[in-house]
C-alpha cells in the first residue's frame, strides 16, 4: 500500500503502518549520523534540552551535501552503525520514525515497539532524495562537519520509504534472513 505522511508524526498514524507499506514524507526531516546521535545523548544524559525535538520526528541517517544552503545530494548512509546510540535516544520519545538503509538491529526493533518506525530508503538515490527537499530550515552542530551536522530539511513526498520495521515488532530484514537460512538449510540437506 503507498501512503503519505507528514510531520510531526502522531502516535495512531505510525501505528497504523505495516511492514511493506510505501511511504511518502512530507515536512521535516532531521538528518543525523554516528556523531550526531552521540552528541544528542550527551544532551539527554546530562538532563538538558535538544535544540531540536524528536517528538513526533523522522530521523534521516543521512549525511547530505549542501552547496550554498541548497541540497546537491541527501542519500542514506548505514543505520547500523547508529544501533549503540539508538535504543537511548527512544527512550527518551513517544513517537518516531527512522530513515536509513540496511536495517537496525534486534535491540533498536524491540525500542521502535509501540513507539517508531524504520523506513529502508533506496541507497544511491541521492539526487533522487535531494528532489523532493524543498529548502534547509535549521542546522545545528556545524562543528561537527557537513555530513555530521543535524540539518533540518523541509521535504514534498520524500520517498519512496518502505516500512521494514513496523512499531508492531515485524522486521522484513530478519524475515528475509529467515527465509534465506531456511533456504540454505534446504540446499544442502538435497545436496
Amino acid at each position: 500500500m503507498e501512503l503519505r505522511i507528514k510531520t510531526p508524526l502522531r502516535k495512531d498514524g505510525v501505528f497504523k503502518l505495516k511492514a511493506g507499506d510505501v511511504v511518502y514524507i512530507t515536512g521535516e526531516l532531521i538528518t543525523a549520523r554516528d556523531e550526531a546521535h552521540e552528541r544528542m545523548l550527551e544532551f539527554i544524559r546530562a538532563g538538558e534540552n535538544l535544540p531540536f525535538s524528536l517528538e513526533g520526528a523522522v530521523i534521516y541517517h543521512c549525511g547530505p551535501l549542501i552547496k550554498d544552503m541548497r541540497v546537491i545530494s541527501a542519500g542514506p548512509t548505514t543505520s547500523a552503525r547508529m544501533n549503540p546510540s539508538t535504543p537511548e535516544i527512544l527512550k527518551s520519545v513517544e513517537c518516531i520514525a527512522i530513515v536509513g538503509k540496511g536495517g537496525m538491529n534486534e535491540e533498536v526493533c524491540n525500542a521502535l515497539r509501540g513507539k517508531g518506525i524504520y523506513l529502508a530508503y533506496p541507497g544511491g538515490a541521492g539526487a533522487l532524495a535531494a528532489k523532493a527537499i524543498k529548502r534547509v530550515k535549521a542546522v545545528y552542530w556545524e562543528d561537527l562537519g557537513m555530513p555530521e551536522a543535524v540539518w533540518v530539511l523541509e521535504v514534498e513526498n520524500f520517498g519512496p520509504c518502505i516500512v521494514a520495521i513496523d512499531s508492531h515488532g515485524r522486521n522484513l530484514y530478519r524475515e528475509v534472513e529467515t527465509k534465506v537460512e531456511a533456504n540454505y538449510r534446504y540446499l544442502r540437506s538435497t545436496a
